[in-house]
C-alpha cells in the first residue's frame, strides 16, 4: 500500500515538473474589426486550440523542459477581414524573451510582426502538424514559428545552438512552396517574409547576427548582475560581430528583427547614470552606424 502511494507521488510530482512541450506561449486574438454574432465563439474556440497547438498538443524536440525551462512567448494575432465563412486574413506577432542569470529580468530575444497571415478555420476543429507536409497555412504558419522561437532561444545559450530549429523552420518554408497564401515564397513582400527569415539566417554572411546574440546574452547579460561593467563591455563586442553584416546587408530584415528585440534594452543598458561618457558615446557610435533608421532613439543613451 505504502509503495502504491509513493509511486503515485512520484507521478503527479513528474507530471507537475516535467511538462509536456517546450513553450509557455500566451495567445490573445484581435477580432474587434470582425462583425457578426457567432465570431466570439469561433475566435474564443480559435486562441484555445493555437494554445494547446503551441503548448501541449506538440513535442517540437526530442529534449525534456522542465516549467522552469520553458521558454516564455506571446502569440498576438489581429483578424482584419472574413474572406469567406471560415477563412481570414490579418497579421500575426510573435514575441519570445529569455531569463537573465541570477535576476529576474527577461531579455526579449525576438520580435516579429507578420503582416501576411491567412488561415481557415472551423470551430471544433483540431489543429494538427506534420513536418513532412504542407496541410493547411494556420498550423504551418504557427509551427515555423515555434521552430523560430526555439531556434532563437537556442541560439541565446549556445554559439549556433539553434540552427537544427532553423532548419526544420526551413523545412516548413520548403514544404509550403506550392501555397496560394503569402509569405512563403522568396519573390514574396520583397525580403521580408518567412522565407528570408529563415532563408539569411542559414547563410554565413549573416552568422555574425547569431554570434551576437549569444555573446550579447550568455557574456553581457548574464553576467550584469555580478559584473556590470565587465557584461556592458562585452555587449559592446558583441555589437562588433554586426558590423559585417551590415557592411554586407546593409537594412537587411534579419538585422531589422534583432533590433526590433533589441533597441529598447539597448538603450536602458547604456543611458544609465552609472555609465561613463565615453561608453556611451562608444555605443552610440556603433549603434548610429550598423542600426541608423533608429539614430533619434538612440540618442536617449546620452541623455
Amino acid at each position: 500500500m505504502k509503495k502504491n502511494i509513493l509511486i503515485l507521488l512520484l507521478l503527479v510530482f513528474s507530471t507537475c515538473f516535467f511538462a509536456q512541450g517546450e513553450l509557455s506561449c500566451e495567445v490573445k486574438i484581435n477580432y474587434s474589426q470582425i462583425q457578426g454574432s457567432t465570431n466570439k465563439q469561433i475566435f474564443d474556440q480559435l486562441e484555445k486550440s493555437i494554445f494547446e497547438f503551441m503548448n501541449n498538443n506538440n513535442k517540437w524536440t526530442s529534449n525534456v523542459y522542465t516549467m522552469q525551462e520553458k521558454i516564455e512567448c506571446q502569440v498576438f494575432i489581429t483578424v482584419n477581414q472574413a474572406i469567406s465563412t471560415d477563412e481570414y486574413s490579418g497579421s500575426i506577432q510573435v514575441i519570445a524573451t529569455r531569463p537573465v542569470y541570477k535576476s529576474g529580468y527577461k531579455s526579449q530575444i525576438l520580435n516579429v510582426q507578420d503582416d501576411y497571415f491567412q488561415f481557415k478555420f472551423q470551430q471544433f476543429t483540431t489543429l494538427d502538424f506534420n513536418l513532412n507536409k504542407f496541410d493547411n497555412n494556420l498550423t504551418s504558419v504557427l509551427a515555423y514559428y515555434a521552430y523560430v522561437i526555439l531556434a532563437t532561444d537556442a541560439d541565446s545559450f549556445a554559439p549556433l545552438g539553434g540552427t537544427e530549429y532553423w532548419q526544420k523552420a526551413q523545412v516548413i518554408v520548403q514544404n509550403a512552396q506550392g501555397a496560394s497564401e503569402n509569405g512563403w515564397q522568396s519573390s514574396q513582400q520583397g525580403q521580408k517574409n518567412r522565407y528570408w527569415l529563415v532563408e539569411n539566417t542559414l547563410q554565413p554572411v549573416f552568422k555574425g547576427i547569431r554570434d551576437c546574440l549569444y555573446e550579447y546574452s550568455r557574456n553581457g547579460l548574464d553576467i550584469m548582475y555580478e559584473k556590470p561593467d565587465e557584461g556592458r563591455a562585452n555587449i559592446q563586442k558583441a555589437l562588433e560581430l554586426l558590423k559585417p553584416v551590415y557592411r554586407s546587408r546593409p537594412a537587411s530584415y534579419n538585422m531589422q528583427l534583432f533590433f526590433n528585440a533589441k533597441m529598447d534594452e539597448l538603450i536602458n543598458i547604456y543611458k544609465g547614470s552609472n555609465v561613463p561618457p565615453e561608453e556611451k558615446t562608444k555605443a552610440l557610435e556603433t549603434l548610429t552606424t550598423i542600426d541608423p533608421a533608429n539614430t533619434t532613439r538612440y540618442s536617449k543613451i546620452q541623455g
